[in-house]
């Protein structure tokens, strides 16, 4: 099994598959592509638009493209608190604000830009890889949606 490439940046899912070592095949370059078209997609989202696009093709397979691509580094699984695994292509140290009505996720970039964002007073002896920050608000959309229904009261 080859090790993640937490770095890369791909735009052809062939590439990327093949530069990993895995096999390049219908199914996995439809799930890439659609991880990389609608970012912050579950992995039901990601089947319905597999099969929109590419025709049937199994949940299960779905599931294991999304866990084999992840774990090759070359997508990032996230999973805001009580919201299913969500998936995309953006490598890079970031963040997610998410909506607490809507559940609709967004990329924050980090404050400072550099890996891990934030520091620890002290690490336990652990080496710091990444720091995993969510926001929580509500979104433009359902702020302007609760302040009509409470204008229609």
């Amino acid at each position: 099994m080859n090790e993640p490439k937490k770095n890369q940046k791909h735009a052809d899912a062939s590439e990327a598959l093949k530069s990993v070592g895995l096999q390049v095949t219908g199914q996995r370059t439809a799930v890439y592509n659609e991880v990389q078209t609608n970012p912050h997609s579950t992995a039901d989202e990601v089947h319905q638009a597999v099969i929109a696009s590419f025709g049937a093709v199994s949940r299960q397979a779905v599931y294991d493209a999304l866990n084999m691509m992840a774990e090759y580094g070359l997508i990032r699984r996230i999973q805001p608190a009580g919201s299913p695994a969500r998936y995309e292509r953006r490598l890079d140290n970031h963040h997610h604000l998410v909506c607490r009505k809507c559940n609709s996720v967004i990329d924050v970039d980090c404050f400072v830009g550099s890996a891990p964002c934030l520091k620890v007073k002290s690490g336990h002896g652990y080496v710091i890889e990444e720091t995993e920050v969510t926001y929580w608000g509500i979104c433009p959309k359902c702020q302007k949606s609760s302040s009509t229904k409470e204008t229609k009261k």
